[in-house]
């Protein structure tokens, strides 16, 4: 239920079959579907269940506020939390069988001795990404042996995270190699998860020696990592922007259009406008860009405001037509592309005042707003 006609659309059966061929083709045993930020601003819990259905074997986010969410409706599936979690709050993840993650030795140390419910750890390396992980061989044969002498801290993972992976090769290479430096003389069979491609990786290189899973993130919404290569696999975007015309008004010669003034009508005009603005994450950057109404291309025009929008319009447009603001014809990559950015700012930064509608089979499935409850 939703009284604002301004809402995102995501396609589940896109998300599903972006999923399940990219599974197919990486050929890994195990896949964490990455529902971070929300699912990449596409709703965690939605995306979660459609990527498990299509092959996902486990489910990974940044956080513990996350993971704690996200466990509130899916409760048997294992869920990874990539990003520090404070050692006071194990007890915490461990009772929501919420695995966690050990980045350094300090960690380590001040987990030791332990004694509430088991908890399951991944062990992070630091390959040359340089944000949190293990950097030396010493200091991970140190994390091992000081994780294996704890009873109530089960070690079954390791992984890394690639920086260049859809782009520099040689970088690549270094982080592999980097990797294997560090877990010289261990037998990686004995951690019951590897996993190191991230989106990129598990589209464009073979599976790393050693390794049994992947992490599948902006690839798994239909979102290329980049466009330095190419695709072994078509993605298809799950997520669509939409509004409608709430008024349509005649402009003469002179006048001008929103804050600062900044548009001028060069001759009679008309103005429609729609209810999102820069508060729904439709920043102020997206002035002068196109929108589709009934199939034809109009411009934004004037700044966009906090919380509306204004637009070019001819006698064709009536108040309640659909605006179409991303789409498969003016898609995310295009937005990122004309706003100097990456796509996964994009659909991260439409914010939950706006809702969500998911879509399998062409029909509603069903309606997220987080701001009615």
């Amino acid at each position: 239920m939703f009284y604002r006609d301004t809402w995102v659309e995501v396609n589940l059966d896109r998300i599903a079959e972006n999923v399940s061929n990219i599974k197919r083709h990486a050929g890994f045993e195990n896949l964490f579907a990455v529902v971070k930020a929300n699912a990449y601003g596409h709703g965690d819990v939605e995306v979660a269940r459609a990527a498990l259905d299509a092959g996902a074997t486990h489910l990974a986010v940044a956080f513990m506020d996350e993971a704690l969410k996200l466990r509130r409706d899916i409760k048997d599936v294992p869920l990874l939390v990539m990003g520090p979690v404070r050692p006071s709050d194990i007890a915490v993840a461990a009772e929501q069988n919420i695995d966690i993650t050990a980045h350094d030795l300090a960690w380590i140390e001040a987990a030791a001795g332990y004694e509430g419910v088991p908890a399951n750890v991944h062990l992070k390396i630091d390959s040359g990404m340089h944000r949190i992980g293990l950097t030396n061989a010493d200091d991970f044969r140190k994390a091992c042996e000081m994780l294996d002498a704890e009873s109530n801290l089960n070690l079954i993972g390791l992984f890394t995270h690639f920086a260049t992976a859809d782009g520099d090769v040689d970088h690549y290479q270094s982080q592999l190699n980097k990797v294997a430096e560090i877990t010289e003389g261990y037998d990686l069979s004995r951690f019951k998860y590897v996993h190191e491609s991230n989106s990129a990786a598990l589209l464009r290189h073979p599976q790393q020696p050693g390794t049994n899973g992947g992490r599948l993130g902006i690839a798994m919404y239909g979102l290329a990592p980049s466009d330095e290569f190419e695709l072994p696999c078509e993605l298809k975007q799950a997520f669509s922007l939409h509004s409608r015309i709430t008024q349509v008004k005649r402009l003469n010669k002179g006048d001008k259009v929103g804050y600062g003034a900044t548009f001028e009508a060069e001759d009679d005009m008309l103005v429609g406008v729609i209810a999102i603005g820069y508060a729904d994450g439709w920043l102020r950057y997206h002035q002068n860009r196109p929108v589709e109404i009934n199939g034809k291309e109009f411009q934004i025009v004037g700044r966009v405001c906090m919380d509306q929008t204004m637009i070019r319009v001819d006698e064709s447009v009536k108040v309640g037509d659909q605006v179409n603001l991303l789409n498969d014809r003016f898609s995310v990559d295009l937005a990122a592309q004309d706003l100097n950015t990456i796509n996964y700012e994009i659909v991260c930064s439409i914010s939950d005042r706006v809702p969500r509608v998911y879509t399998r089979g062409g029909e509603t499935v069903s309606v997220r707003n987080d701001r009615f409850k």
